[in-house]
């Protein structure tokens, strides 16, 4: 047992880890007055490692803020009682790295095609730029605000272009082709979808780029492949929206139809997503304004499971990369924790409490454990899903604006909102 040299009464710790930065197993008599700092050193000077590296310390399943002594009488722990510390590179403040100004709100960001950033505005317009902060497309798509996009995955083999799909309060979701190999892009609407007799709330894609969800005010989820049909498989004067638009639909972009239509929810639906992951193959989750998440079969077009969650009105909802975590969004001020690892799932099992609504979630692929939200408020916020009593840091991207929109590759964070976009760096975690 290593015991350290204090005048200071002791506690028995022993350290793990899921970083590469192992300890020997060995018991360590900690200083009860030690908090993060002390412990952080002490990790640093028995590995001897050439750079510093700052850790932080879960205890019990709570990120340690306090003392060992404040944390050991909150917590009525024994003086006998060996503790298991888990240590993990702590995230570095966020940096914000460059603004990227709208004439119009952004509903949505994607920091998917390498090297650039996507927009959707609620003028209607998709927008490409590159890491220098260059406005190199900008598409006239929608007729009405965008509400979602998201990048197609592509074949590897086809490195020249991307398809973006969009989803609109014009009652349709449209599939446009952007062309990056030339010096300056290109994009041409290729197909739009229609089904929905409200507003489109949300789309989204899933890993093979095969497949597409729409979600919608109608209540109703659309289930579209990606393929770009020879012909029109929907009439044009098919309804009254549609006869308006008679004049500006050009007759190269196709109409598609749903292969097929997920009905469950009793109010609008606000997000629909496919399941990460080979295992969760074919199965989708969704929640709207009804207050309840919902579990899919998409091939057959059932709803295999229903979570209610009263009063908690769902804006936006998101899995974790592992495929074990869905967090949703609500007007309540909460963002809901549900562990889909919990047989028969009835309820949240946790939950993130903001000062206002949280409007949007991302996660990280590269750490399991973290989150970003933002929220009505302005503010984005870095969470830990191992400690959600409060959030790890948080940073004011704009003062009374609201945060609409996140997405997180790599170290690299998409803010959309009110303000138009930022880009923000977050460095670190696990």
């Amino acid at each position: 047992m290593a015991s350290l040299p204090s005048a200071v009464p002791s506690h028995p710790v022993v350290f793990t880890t899921q970083t590469p930065y192992t300890l020997p197993s060995q018991k360590f008599m900690i200083p009860l007055d030690w908090k993060r700092y002390q412990l952080s050193q002490l990790i640093n000077k028995a590995l001897d490692l050439p750079k510093p590296i700052p850790f932080d310390f879960l205890v019990h399943g709570e990120i340690l803020r306090t003392s060992l002594l404040e944390w050991r009488t909150e917590k009525g722990v024994g003086e006998e009682d060996t503790l298991e510390i888990e240590y993990f590179e702590s995230v570095m403040p966020p940096q914000r790295m460059s603004e990227l100004p709208h004439e119009d709100w952004v509903s949505s960001v994607s920091c998917r095609i390498p090297q650039h950033f996507v927009t959707a505005s609620y003028d209607g317009h998709l927008r490409l730029f590159d890491y220098s902060q260059n406005l190199v497309l900008d598409a006239s798509v929608h007729q009405s605000p965008i509400t979602s996009v998201c990048i197609v995955p592509s074949p590897p083999s086809d490195t020249e272009s991307r398809i973006l799909a969009s989803s609109s309060h014009d009652l349709t979701a449209c599939l446009t082709r952007v062309y990056l190999d030339s010096e300056t892009p290109t994009a041409s609407t290729v197909a739009s979808l229609h089904l929905h007799t409200s507003p489109l709330s949300s789309i989204s894609t899933d890993a093979s780029g095969s497949h597409l969800l729409t979600s919608s005010w109608d209540g109703l989820i659309g289930v579209w492949d990606t393929s770009i049909p020879d012909d029109h498989q929907v009439n044009l004067e098919r309804g009254d929206d549609r006869k308006k638009r008679r004049k500006t639909a050009p007759a190269n972009i196709k109409r598609k139809a749903p292969i097929a239509v997920l009905k469950s929810h009793t109010a609008r639906v606000s997000k629909a997503i496919f399941a990460a992951g080979e295992p969760a193959k074919g199965k989708a989750y969704s929640c709207g304004f009804d207050s309840t998440v919902r579990t899919w079969d998409v091939e057959s077009g059932v709803c295999m499971n229903t979570i209610n969650v009263p009063e908690r009105p769902m804006l936006d909802l998101t899995e974790t990369p592992d495929g074990n975590v869905l967090l949703a969004a609500s007007t309540d001020r909460t963002v809901s924790i549900f562990d889909l690892r919990v047989s028969s799932l009835s309820s949240s099992t946790g939950v993130m409490m903001h000062p206002t609504t949280p409007s949007c979630i991302a996660t990280s692929e590269s750490g399991k454990n973290q989150v970003v939200t933002g929220s009505y408020d302005g503010v984005a916020r870095l969470w830990d899903l191992r400690s959600t009593k409060g959030a790890v840091t948080s940073f004011r991207v704009w003062d009374g604006m609201k945060v609409l929109a996140v997405d997180w590759v790599g170290d690299v964070v998409g803010i959309g909102g009110e303000g138009g976009m930022e880009v923000w760096r977050i460095a670190g975690g696990s």
